[in-house]
């Protein structure tokens, strides 16, 4: 199972069809359609530090979330540095990184088991997880870079929600959003050699190339991770689309060079 491509009006988004089947939430993954933004931003950049104006970024957000329906000023947002730190978002969080300034700084993942807060998380290459909690219920998204996959921010993610929510780990739903893929991702020795003295299993994150050159999955890091934690293997819906290989679809920091718009990722509980 996939996720499944959407659209509504000009904007088309993706979903998690197990998340949907519930019932208890409206999310969504950004595509870069259906927006108002120029140039390297084209069209729907919901980042406000691409170099894009604020107001179209917002006109932007706009209709996403009319799409989704979601209503903008309920959605929350970090700073995100690539660490691996969990926010517990409430409803006074509402509207910060937005509509207003955030105080939620180097916070690379958020949770919530309040209805009408929208998570709010961004990428360009980098592994969206989202997580939904059925039973309690509670929501939760993690940016996870290379950085994050080795700092564990999935499995912390997880572990948050069991300690903040008593999330039971056997129900717990995980999407493993658009990303770069393992055919597209070439990092070289200093960047496997800490894979190596993190994982075990590193050998099956990795395919050598030669010259001191790797290929590194970073979807399959992060789902062995969530595995690792106690989330169950038929439970995590992996999107199958490649952000590097989409550019009719998707922003890729890697294949731009840096001069790109921000995806988004966001999920809130009814």
């Amino acid at each position: 199972m996939s996720f499944e491509l959407r659209k509504r009006g000009e904007v088309e988004f993706l979903i998690i069809p197990s998340f949907e089947a519930t019932g208890l939430v409206r999310h969504a993954f950004s595509t870069r359609k259906g927006g108002f933004s120029v140039g390297h931003c084209g069209t729907l950049n919901l980042g406000f530090n691409k170099g894009d104006d604020r107001k179209t970024v917002l006109r932007n957000y706009k209709v996403f979330c009319d799409a989704v329906g979601i209503d903008i000023k309920n959605l929350v947002a970090s700073h995100q540095i690539h660490e691996s730190d969990v926010y517990v978002a409430g409803k006074e969080d509402r509207g910060k990184g937005i509509l207003k300034k955030s105080d939620i700084t180097g916070k690379d993942a958020l949770i919530t088991r309040e209805s009408n807060v929208a998570l709010v998380t961004y990428y360009a290459d980098c592994v969206p997880l989202f997580f939904l909690d059925p039973e309690t219920p509670a929501v939760g998204l993690a940016h996870a870079g290379w950085r994050g996959t080795v700092k564990k921010i999935g499995m912390k993610t997880v572990k948050k929600m069991i300690e903040e929510f008593k999330t039971p780990v056997e129900k717990l739903l995980c999407g493993i959003g658009p990303c770069i893929s393992g055919s597209c991702y070439e990092v070289d020795d200093p960047v496997v050699e800490i894979f190596k003295d993190t994982f075990e299993y590193w050998e099956d994150l990795v395919e050598y190339k030669g010259n001191g050159h790797w290929l590194l999955d970073l979807v399959k890091a992060n789902k062995k991770q969530l595995e690792e934690v106690g989330v169950k293997s038929e439970n995590v819906t992996v999107s199958g689309f490649c952000t590097h290989c989409r550019p009719d679809l998707f922003y890729s920091y890697r294949r731009d060079k840096g001069m790109t718009g921000s995806l988004a990722a966001v999920i809130e509980l009814k």
